[in-house]
């Protein structure tokens, strides 16, 4: 038999092979970049988990920080300072009722700090512009400390 013959005969096992090889190059870019992802959100949870436990927080989860905030922040760093993010945020700052009882509260500022870290680690750049809003809030050590007594 030719090697023209054989070439000719065993074509279809040459294109499955050339497809499967591309499809296995895809996978694995598809992968690579996936794992690459998950370790940047990871390196990202642990400064952030860092940064926290330095200024006296307890140890979050590194992984559900990761899950939660990505390698970019999510939806926390989507312009933290612009009027309906700070209307919002107040709001979660009140005293928990809806509608007519709803009343503005002194906020912790241990609550207000934990936020700051979070722009500090996954949006330096737009910190700037929520520490003027924060500093127009009035805190206070509102929220009792297991170690208080």
């Amino acid at each position: 038999m030719s090697p023209t013959a054989f070439a000719s005969r065993h074509k279809l096992i040459y294109i499955v092979a050339i497809i499967l090889l591309v499809g296995f190059v895809v996978v694995g870019l598809i992968q690579y970049k996936a794992v690459r992802s998950t370790n940047q959100a990871l390196d990202k949870a642990n400064q952030l988990t860092d940064e926290l436990v330095a200024a006296g927080f307890s140890r979050p989860d590194p992984s559900t920080l990761a899950r939660a905030l990505g390698e970019d922040g999510g939806i926390v760093c989507e312009d933290p300072a612009s009027a309906l993010k700070s209307a919002l945020w107040k709001i979660n700052m009140s005293n928990g009722a809806t509608g007519p009882g709803q009343r503005p509260v002194i906020a912790d500022s241990r609550a207000l700090q934990a936020e700051a870290l979070v722009l500090k680690v996954y949006c330096p750049d737009t910190l700037h512009r929520i520490q003027e809003q924060i500093a127009d809030l009035k805190t206070d050590e509102t929220v009792k400390r297991g170690n208080d007594g």
